[in-house]
């Protein structure tokens, strides 16, 4: 599985983070996203729906805590997630559905998403991709630079994202 290293916060000043984002990270646009989660024996799974017929079905391990966190995942593409979730809501229960509307920038090796979850506000997320025999703490300690860069203290570990 593909690891990396996940740190979410709240985003009081959203406008402030996203000038300092486009400052120092590659702009790759606005995200429409709808995440599906169903139960799983272990870890989460969820069907992320991009539009009709652009989708991923993704499977991932990470604790639940705040601050940064290492999370293991596997995904598949799909061009028909509609059709995905049907026969998903045959086999498993929905355990929550989110909504997202997410801008993302690249920061070397890391993606900056500037979200606004319906229901929950401003939020960002950082995911630090780790290279084939970089160690975790390498993520974290390049997590923990682009927070303070970004000027984003408060961390938040949600249950369903």
């Amino acid at each position: 599985m593909t690891s990396n290293i996940e740190i979410k916060a709240f985003l009081p000043d959203p406008s402030r983070v996203r000038q300092i984002a486009e400052q120092i990270g590659e702009d790759k646009g606005g995200i429409l996203q709808e995440d599906t989660f169903f139960t799983s024996q272990r870890g989460r799974l969820k069907l992320r729906r991009f539009s009709a017929t652009q989708g991923e079905l993704i499977y991932y391990e990470r604790p639940d805590k705040p601050g940064p966190k290492q999370s293991h995942y596997v995904f598949s593409t799909t061009d028909d997630p509609d059709g995905l979730k049907k026969v998903l809501q045959e086999a498993l229960e929905i355990e929550g559905i989110v909504r997202n509307k997410r801008h993302l920038f690249l920061v070397g090796q890391t993606r900056i998403h500037l979200d606004e979850v319906e229901g929950l506000g401003s939020l960002l997320e950082l995911e630090v991709v780790l290279q084939e025999g970089q160690q975790p703490e390498e993520g974290t300690a390049i997590a923990t630079a682009l927070m303070e860069k970004l000027g984003v203290k408060r961390t938040w570990s949600p249950e369903h994202t």
